[in-house]
Parts: C-alpha cells; sequence; structure tokens
C-alpha cells in the first residue's frame, strides 16, 4: 500500500477546509501548524482566542486513520465542540459525568468500533487507568491538548492533572501531539515545549493581537450605573459581565432582572444542570446577558459576543485576555469595558497572602501588578497586553482604544521621582522588590531596613512627595516601560540600559500619575463626613431655590459632598470655605456670602463653633497646580491671539495645526498659575450660556478634569468635545 504523502495530505487538508468546514482559505498560521501536525511534528500553537485554534487539530484528525484524543478543561467547552462536529456529520465523542450511565456506554461501543474520529476527555479522566487501558487498544493518531497553558507552573492556570499528560503521551509514542493555547508568555510556552518534547522549529505563533476589539478602562465610580449606561448602547445584544465573587454575580443579576434586562448568572455555586442551562439560553439567544465569575471559565464558543464588561478587575492579563477574547469571535467589532477601582487589589491581594507557597505567592503578585499596569496605562491599551505575551513589534498607537481616541491626557514629568527610584534600585544592590524600595524612599523604619542599613543609604528618606501608592504605581510604570525588569522567581527588581540613561538625565521620564491622598485618614475623612443633618436640610434647600431660579441641576451648583463638608466643618470665612470640597474662586465669589451667612446664623442659634479643616486634597491639587508658572513661548502667542479675537479654528489655519492643538495649548496654559486677561472669551467661543457654564463646571468638579470622557457622558452627550476643551480651560482659570 502505498503511504499518502506529505503534499497530498495538505492537498486533503485543503479539500477539508472548504468542503466541510466551508472556508476557502486558511487563517493566519493555521497552515503552517497543520502541515507541522501531517508531518508527525509535535506542535505548539499559539494563537489569540477565536483565531480558528480548533480547525489545527480537527482537520489532521479527519485526515488521519485513527483516534485523535483532544484534552479540555471544561465540560461545557468539550459539548460545545461535539455539537459543532456532529452538526458538520463529523464523528465526535465525549467521556464525562455529564453523560447519562447509557448515553457512557453507547460512546464506549462506538469507540472501540472505530466510528470516532474525535475524542473529548478531561485531563483527570484521560488519565485513569481504565482510560489508558481502552484507548491502547485502539490506534491513537494524534492528541490535540486544549488550554495547554494549564501545563505550566507559569502559567496563571496552572493545573496539576495537566503537568501529568506527559504520562499520556509518552504511551503513544507513534501518535502526533498539538498543543494549543492562546494565552502563553514567552516562559510558559518554553515550559509546554520543554513537557512535550516540542522541538522550536515547530512552533508557531500568531499575532495575539485582536483588532476588532475596542478596549477601554474606565474609573469605577457608580459601577452599577456605569454598567447599565454601557448595555444600553448595546441594547438587545450578546454580552457577558465578569464579577469577581458568586455573590457579585448573583446580586449583579437580581439588579439588571429587576430593572428589565435579560440576564442569566453563571458560576460554580450553581449546580450542572442550571450551568448548562443557563448557558444553553445564553447561545441560543433566549437570554442577551451572561453574569460569570471571573475565576469560572465559561467554555463558551459562542461568535456574536459583542461586548465584554469587567465589573471587577482581572487578577492577571492572561485571565482578562482569554475573557475579552470570548467578545467579537465572529470578527466584528465588540466592545470591552473594564471598571478600575484599586478597591478591587485589596479582594486579589487578600486570597494571595492566603497562599502557603511563596513562589506561588510572589508569582501571584508580580501578575497582578502587570495588571495594574495594563489599567493604569496612558499609552496605547495594546502596548502592555502584547508585550506581555512576548509581542515585540506593536504599534505605539491603534484606532480602537479608549487612550488612543482620546486627546486631553496630559502626562507629567517624574524625571525627578525616576531618578530617585532607580537611585535606590541601584544602592540597595538591585534584589529587592518595589516595596522595599519605597519603604527606603520615604523612611521607613522597618526591621528589614535597619538590619539591612539602608536606612543610612543617601536614598533613604528621600521620596516623602509621593506617597506610598503613587510610587508602587510608579515602579509599575518604570516596569511597563522596560527601565526595570523583575525577577519572575524572586520579585527582585533589576535596572536596564534605559534606566541608566534616565538616570544620567539624557532622557526624561513622563507618564501619569494620581494625586496624592493622604495615607492615614480620620474617621472623618473628606470621602466619608456626615454633616449635621439640619444643617445639611436648610443648605440643600437653599441649594435647590437657587438652581430653580437658574434652570440648572442643583448638583450644577454644589455636589451633595460640598454641602456634607460645610455641614461638618462649619466655615465661618472664605479662607475656610475655599479648602472645603468644590469650592473654588468662581463660586466663592458667587456664593460665598449667602452660604457662610446661614451657616453662622445656624452656628448662632446652636452654639457651634467651626471646625479646624486640614486643607482639602482638592486645594493641595490647585496649589501643586499652581507652583508651575512657566509655559512656551508658543503657548502664550496661541493664548494672546485667541483673547485677541481669534477663533480656534483660524488659528488652527494660521499655523497649519489641528484644532486640538490649539485646545492642548489652551490646556497646558490653564494648567499653570498664569490667568487670561480674558477668560470670557472661552465662553464666548464656546457658545454657552451661563446656566450650561455652571451645569458644566459641576460636571468637572464632579468628575475631575484630567479627563473629557466621564464629564461628556454625565452632561449626557449635550455638549459637544469642542465646547468642553474651552469649558474646562475657563474651570481651571476660575
Amino acid at each position: 500500500m502505498t503511504l499518502p504523502t506529505s503534499s497530498s495530505k495538505l492537498e486533503n487538508a485543503q479539500a477539508i477546509l472548504k468542503d466541510v468546514f466551508g472556508f476557502d482559505s486558511f487563517r493566519s498560521t493555521q497552515q503552517g501548524i497543520i502541515e507541522s501536525v501531517l508531518e508527525h511534528n509535535n506542535t505548539l500553537a499559539i494563537m489569540p482566542t477565536g483565531g480558528g485554534k480548533s480547525l489545527c487539530y480537527q482537520i489532521p484528525a479527519i485526515v488521519f486513520d485513527g483516534l485523535t484524543v483532544v484534552i479540555s478543561p471544561l465540560i461545557s467547552l468539550m459539548q460545545d465542540q461535539v455539537r459543532q462536529l456532529v452538526e458538520l456529520d463529523i464523528s465526535a465523542g465525549v467521556l464525562n459525568s455529564s453523560l447519562s450511565s447509557d448515553e457512557y456506554q453507547n460512546n464506549l461501543v462506538s469507540l472501540k468500533n472505530g466510528e470516532i474520529k474525535l475524542l473529548f476527555l478531561a485531563p483527570e479522566t484521560a488519565l485513569q487507568p481504565n482510560i489508558l487501558s481502552l484507548l491502547q487498544s485502539i490506534h491513537v493518531a494524534c492528541i490535540a491538548i486544549d488550554e495547554a497553558h494549564c501545563i505550566s507552573e507559569w502559567g496563571h492556570e496552572f493545573r496539576p492533572e495537566y503537568r501529568q499528560l506527559d504520562q499520556l503521551v509518552s504511551r503513544f509514542p507513534d501518535a502526533v501531539t498539538v498543543a494549543l493555547t492562546a494565552t502563553a508568555t514567552p516562559r510558559v510556552r518554553e515550559d509546554i515545549k520543554r513537557q512535550l518534547n516540542i522541538s522550536n522549529e515547530s512552533e508557531f505563533i500568531a499575532s495575539f493581537d485582536r483588532p476588532n476589539l475596542y478596549l477601554e478602562v474606565a474609573p469605577k465610580e457608580s459601577a452599577y450605573a456605569q454598567t447599565k449606561t454601557f448595555i444600553d448602547k448595546h441594547a438587545k445584544q450578546s454580552g457577558i459581565i465578569y464579577c469577581q465573587s458568586r455573590s457579585g454575580v448573583d446580586d449583579l443579576t437580581t439588579k439588571l432582572k429587576q430593572d428589565g434586562y435579560s440576564v442569566l448568572p453563571y458560576h460554580a455555586g450553581l449546580n450542572n444542570q442550571k450551568r448548562a442551562s443557563n448557558q444553553e439560553k445564553f447561545v441560543r439567544d433566549d437570554v442577551d446577558i451572561i453574569v460569570a465569575t471571573i475565576a469560572f471559565g465559561m467554555g463558551i464558543n459562542k461568535p456574536d459576543v459583542r461586548y465584554v464588561v469587567h465589573y471587577d478587575l482581572p487578577k492577571n492579563i492572561e485571565s482578562y485576555y482569554q475573557q475579552i477574547g470570548r467578545a467579537g469571535r465572529d470578527g466584528d467589532d465588540a466592545d470591552c469595558l473594564l471598571l478600575f477601582g484599586y478597591g478591587d487589589t485589596g479582594k486579589i491581594r487578600f486570597f494571595i497572602d492566603q497562599m502557603n507557597n511563596e513562589h506561588e505567592k510572589r508569582l501571584a503578585t508580580m501578575h497582578l501588578n502587570q495588571m495594574l499596569a495594563l489599567a493604569e496605562t496612558e499609552e496605547c491599551r495594546r502596548l502592555p497586553l502584547l508585550q506581555y505575551f512576548g509581542e515585540s513589534e506593536v504599534s505605539e498607537t491603534c484606532v480602537k482604544c479608549d487612550n488612543c481616541l482620546s486627546d486631553d491626557k496630559q502626562k507629567s514629568d517624574l524625571t525627578v521621582p525616576a531618578q530617585k527610584f532607580l537611585s535606590c534600585v541601584h544602592r540597595t544592590g538591585q534584589r529587592f522588590g518595589a516595596a522595599y524600595i519605597v519603604d527606603v524612599l520615604r523612611g521607613s523604619n522597618a526591621e528589614k531596613v535597619l538590619q539591612n542599613q539602608h536606612n543610612l543609604l543617601s536614598t533613604y528618606d528621600i521620596g516623602n512627595e509621593l506617597d506610598k501608592k503613587q510610587w508602587i504605581a510608579l515602579s509599575r510604570q518604570l516596569i511597563q516601560k522596560k527601565l526595570l525588569r523583575q525577577d519572575e522567581q524572586f520579585g527582585g527588581l533589576k535596572l536596564t540600559q534605559l534606566a541608566t540613561d534616565v538616570l544620567k538625565g539624557k532622557v526624561p521620564f513622563y507618564a501619569m500619575l494620581q494625586q496624592a491622598v493622604p495615607e492615614k485618614r480620620s474617621s472623618t475623612s473628606k470621602s466619608d463626613v456626615i454633616g449635621n443633618s439640619e444643617l445639611m436640610a436648610i443648605l440643600k434647600s437653599e441649594r435647590k431655590r437657587i438652581a430653580d431660579q437658574a434652570n440648572v441641576p442643583p448638583y450644577a451648583i454644589f455636589a451633595d459632598r460640598s454641602l456634607q463638608e460645610m455641614a461638618y466643618y462649619f466655615p465661618h470665612s472664605k479662607q475656610s470655605l475655599l479648602q472645603i470640597h468644590g469650592v473654588g474662586s468662581a463660586k466663592l465669589s458667587k456664593y460665598a456670602d449667602l452660604f457662610l451667612s446661614i451657616i453662622a446664623e445656624f452656628c448662632s442659634q446652636h452654639n457651634l463653633q467651626e471646625v479646624p479643616n486640614a486643607q482639602s486634597a482638592s486645594a493641595q491639587v490647585k496649589k501643586a497646580v499652581a507652583k508651575t508658572s512657566s509655559v512656551s513661548s508658543k503657548t502664550k502667542g496661541v493664548v494672546e491671539e485667541f483673547e485677541n479675537g481669534s477663533s480656534v479654528a483660524n488659528l488652527s489655519r494660521l499655523m497649519k495645526v489641528k484644532e486640538n492643538t490649539i485646545y492642548s495649548h489652551l490646556y497646558k496654559y490653564a494648567q499653570t498659575a498664569n490667568r487670561m486677561d480674558k477668560p470670557e472669551r472661552l465662553i464666548e467661543e464656546a457658545k454657552l450660556t451661563e446656566a450650561q457654564v455652571l451645569e458644566g463646571c459641576a460636571a468637572f468638579e464632579e468628575h475631575g478634569s484630567e479627563r473629557l470622557k466621564p464629564v461628556y457622558e454625565a452632561l449626557s452627550e449635550k455638549f459637544s468635545y469642542e465646547q468642553l476643551h474651552l469649558l474646562r480651560v475657563f474651570y481651571l482659570q476660575s
């Protein structure tokens, strides 16, 4: 008998691609992977979720004489694959606990009779002696290991039973092995190849980029309201929402149901029948939304998921990438929103602290820090995401993430803090992690610092201009921008050549950093002070009267937090009122006399005194911003021409730059201590009424002025971005 040649096998594979699966051509690296497998080379395939991995073992399985064993970690994923294959008239089966006794026996008979081409097994099932014995009585041509990153202890979902699959492979020396995954860092890939005896020549890596996914990270403020707004933009479309806990899934599902959304939960706490039923309804479009735990893999291969929301922070980049990969598998555009709040990190760190293995603990902490770096980056979201997976040729901009489409993110010159941090890493011997370096910089008397005599270093206690969280955030930026590299085994930081250039002052370091927040806050901190309820009611009533008179919402006059602080601190002077959150010079001139008189009268009636108030965080920010008054001559020229009557459009044409560049000059000027002579020109150019100015400034007060998008959305998109650019400058000048 003449054996088929490699070329004839490939021709057969191409015919199957068209005739069975209905595709005209292979995608990306599919052809190379399939050709390698058909030539009986053990192969590693790294392809993004939705990139067509399953074809890389399904087509060889049809070509080969004999059985292909597919190892998969999820019952739901096995069922989904078998269902699709049977629909294509390809004989496939599964052996797992979801089958009835009769179904299980029928599949065993079909298997022994050679009637099944693809058999799906969980790793622990495949290693059972009775299953191994059964398989050895059958001709096994191929072993396909899906989710192969589970093999490596360096992976985010390491599973001991996966590590033992080399025993399965060794039992069938004539079978070719193909390992497939969508999430594997360079170190994980090396581990997989070593475990499964795969050569470098048989490793195929497609780009991890999913260009059809729009990536956005939003500050987690009113999570439920933010989620509803996002869902409403995708009405009647399929979406997945991830939560950190089962209780979180149940609570969110209940709220959404009460508000009329078509939604079901999905987590490990539900019984198999309920989980399968909910998945089926989602796959069949009987329900629009699935709310699921981050920790529980869904295994749903639904092509038309139009959005993924992370209600809580994922614990690592692999989880995030895998989960957003469930959107847009059909190649059409899909939106991915991550609600990012630092409170979520505390929950993750709690679980990390429960780990007994120090190596696992360090690894989990490093994975969390890498996820935080992605959430905090002011650069293209795809940069840290793709670089994490070892993809070196990455464009620095895209048109599918919030950072690249935002023109209002301003970086700060952090060269000096960066130099301090890098110098401290060097002077402590390049063997400590970020937390220890921060302790030295901030003059900690921790036992370890004193034992190492690092309190005697020149970098000891020189870093009090930033709080601990800011220093840690800066360390993540330094790692992300490759000025530092972190030892994977012990977590120590080491300098790179790029760090040397920054240390010597050859290259500046720019990044975004949140304003410092006092670490030790009393029970009456700015965020949770509760003012005198009687005075609060009076102030609210007065605010409502003024707002009705001006035909604006009450928050446009003062936010609730402002009134709470007034009713707690009882300010008696304009200077004290300025220290209240949300009170700037504009509101001071408009409302100080009225509100101070109300407070004074109330205090007189109730024999109350003003409560000392340490300067608020917002006032500190305003002072910090005002420290620098120097701007470039070009910026000054733009401001002068603008104040003399030139429009933004005219200045754009005159200087041959985009209008956004003109807005940027005005914004830079407003960030300094300089003041415009004619700030009314901004309102004139924006064509805003007095009521609109009050409403818009209140929104900036509530959401901050660093980013325009939150303000734009808070104002229900009633203002254009051009108007908001100008109004922001006016707000900062007030």
